[in-house]
Parts: C-alpha cells; structure tokens; sequence
C-alpha cells in the first residue's frame, strides 16, 4: 500500500517515541521523527550518569519501530499554513498531520549566579558536561544540590552514597509530592547517607557563586560544585511559531490534545497542556499521553471523533543511591497516599520502573497499539468544575496556565 499520509513526531524522548510506533498500526501512514540526538535518553537515569552507574542512554534501533524515519536535526519553526516543518540543516519537512513532542529541559534560574555558576542536569549534555567537574573535584569538595524533587533527591543520594559531602536545599520541603509519612521515610534514608537537608523559607536560594550558595536569611554555604534541578521549562518553538501556549510556554490544545489552533496539530508529553491544565510532568504520564496522541491522529485519518484525554496515575518512584528507594503510591487523581515502599524493595521497584518504561516503547514498536493504561474520571469533573467557575478565573490578577502540577517522575 502506498503511504500517502504524513505524520511528522517532533522530539524523540518518551512521549514522541511511543507516538511515532504506534502510529505504525496503518499502513498507508508514513511516520517521521525529529530529534536532534541520534540516541535516544533515558532522562530518568541522568543522575545515574551524574554518579557513574549507567551512560542514560539507549539505541533507537531498540525502542523504535523500523519502519519509523529518523531524521537527526533540530526543527526551528513549524509553519502551520504550509503543513510544514523548518529543520536547523536547512531544510523543510512537510506533514498531514504534526504530534508535537518536544518534552521539557531546565528552566532558566531567575537567581543572580545560578546561570554562570551552576550544572542543571535535566538534559543528557548538561549532565556529561558535570561529570567530569566532578571527577575533577576532591573528594572532599562540598557539592550542593538545589531542587527538593525526585531529580534533586535522587543526585544527592547518588553523590553522598558514592563518600561526597552534599547539602540539599530545598527551598520549601523536602519532596513536596509525597505524603508526609513518605517524606519521613526519605530523609531518614538521606539522613543514613550524610545528606545536609535544608528546608523551609529560610533555605532559598539568594545567590550562587563559582564557590558558594548564598541563602535567604543570610547564609553562606561553601559550594565548589553546585547542582541546579529547580524547575523545568518547555522549549518556545510553539511560541516561536505563533502557537497558542500557556505561561509556561506548553502547546494549548483542548481535551483530545489537539491544538486549540489547528486540527492538524496535536501535542504529547511534557510541552502538551490540555486545557491549560497540564498533567504533571513526568515518564508516566509521557507514554500515556504519547500513546493518547497518536490515537487521536488515527482517528481523524479514519474519519472519526476522537476521544477525550483519560489517564489515571499510580504514584511516583524515586531512587536513594544504587541500594534504596522509595516507591510512593498515589490516587489515581495523582495526589499521594499513605502507601509506600522504602529500602531495597523500593530500590528494586524504581529499578523495574526504569526497564519496564523503556520496555514500554519496545514492546509498543513491536506490536503498535499495545499500550493500555488506567483511567481516572475526577479529570472531567475537575474540568466541569473550572467551567461553572470561569467569570473568576477570568480575573487578571489569576494567570492561566500555572494551575497544573509539574515535576519529574
């Protein structure tokens, strides 16, 4: 059969790869994926990286699905009117239909410093480029980490574990996603480890320096390396390319993913808020929303409505160094629990989490359309209630699009 529709997938993490394979279930759908690394990033073993234990990457011959193109570039600019696609090389790429999968990096730190001073370690280069920093560094050299979410938690406990001297400020508390008795079990873990953990608005980071952090009630913390994992931002090519957006620069699309200003767009992952309620960012909801994607593309081919957006969510893991963890359980609405798992059997879980996501993509490569999820309905009611209460939202003073939940896995 000849393949006479275009579906172009720009970004290659979890969402755009999972996207990409299952749009392979039709046979006349040619499918093409920008990305501007020839490998794909396991973004979730970064700190690993940081620390030593594994490269954070795998083949896209192993998690993509052969009959995917894979064009190595960078696109610039999506030109709607035209259905097409400016890369950095020069070129076009034209589309029928475009799912938008850029993922999410580093924010830039509004701290006086941070910029200069700091290593941000949200994507594979930045973290190859601290590695080394922190070869080079004594073993004695106090690290400091700032960002008190699974990606700061996990680098401290990384680099403590391996004999490194780590402070980890976190601004407000320690892990704001977990529930109380799940936050307990994680700093008595840090604690075992010799991680420094400041908390509270005392522990706001005023300033970095190349040898210090400077912290809002006046203290001064020696810091020859300093660690930066607060906050995550979404690339501007939407913006760039007059896409509506919210504040936080996400693709606006409505409640199928589809952009709110062109059918043929359609959004995934971490840059994608349906809505302007956004799922919280992270590998989880990524596949899921990848896989949603994809599916509302194959129904507009096929001449039908496509269905609302409904994932339900099952917690968050996150590792403590090579030889603990914590697997926190959660209402399928993505709030918390008091269920737990901590020590090495968490360990093993987040280990399992790690294999079973890449596996994920594999599987969904091999046999598209094979991933299936849990479902949650306190969305819809969610979204019914902010409609009744549209006039106050409306409110200047409210600013769209930061009423969403955003964090790592």
């Amino acid at each position: 059969m000849v393949k006479s529709i275009k579906v172009v997938v720009i970004g290659g993490g979890y969402a755009g790869v999972l996207a990409a394979n299952r749009l392979t279930q039709r046979d006349d759908v040619s499918v093409t994926l920008i990305n501007a690394r020839p490998s794909f990033v396991e973004r979730i073993r970064l700190h690993q990286l940081v620390g030593g234990s594994d490269d954070a990457i795998v083949g896209y011959q192993d998690v993509l699905a052969p009959g995917v193109r894979l064009v190595v570039d960078t696109a610039t600019r999506i030109d709607a009117a035209e259905r097409s696609v400016l890369v950095a090389t020069g070129g076009t790429i034209g589309y029928d239909y475009l799912i938008y999968a850029v993922g999410s990096g580093s924010a830039d730190p509004s701290v006086p410093g941070a910029t200069e001073f700091a290593y941000p370690i949200a994507a594979l280069e930045e973290a190859q480029r601290l590695r080394p920093v922190l070869d080079a560094a004594p073993a004695t050299a106090a690290v400091t980490v700032v960002g008190a979410g699974p990606t700061g938690i996990e680098t401290a406990a990384e680099l403590a574990e391996l004999g490194r001297t780590v402070t980890l400020v976190c601004g407000r508390v320690l892990g704001p996603y977990l529930h109380p008795r799940g936050r307990r079990s994680v700093a008595r873990r840090l604690a075992t480890l010799g991680v420094t953990v400041l908390e509270g608005p005392e522990a706001k980071v005023t300033a970095v320096t190349r040898d210090a952090v400077h912290l809002g009630d006046g203290r001064r913390l020696p810091s020859p390396v300093t660690i930066w994992t607060a906050g995550f931002g979404v690339p501007d090519l939407a913006a760039r390319s007059g896409l509506s957006v919210d504040a936080v620069g996400r693709l606006l699309t409505d409640e199928t993913l589809t952009s709110v200003d062109d059918v043929r767009i359609v959004a995934a992952g971490d840059a994608a808020a349906p809505s302007d309620l956004p799922l919280r960012m992270s590998c989880q909801s990524a596949t899921r929303i990848g896989a949603h994607a994809a599916d509302t593309v194959l129904r507009r081919i096929a001449g039908e409505q496509p269905a609302p957006l409904n994932l339900g969510f099952f917690g968050q893991c996150i590792s403590l160094g090579r030889r603990a963890g914590i697997f926190q359980f959660a209402h399928r609405d993505d709030t918390a629990n008091r269920f737990y798992v901590a020590g090495r059997p968490g360990a093993k879980l987040k280990e399992f989490v790690c294999q079973s996501t890449v596996k994920h993509l594999a599987d969904e490569a091999r046999k598209p359309g094979s991933l299936t999820w849990v479902k949650d309905d306190k969305r819809l009611a969610l979204l019914q209630t902010r409609r009744r209460e549209a006039p106050a939202e409306a409110d200047p003073a409210v600013q769209p699009g930061m009423r969403g939940q955003s964090g790592r896995p």
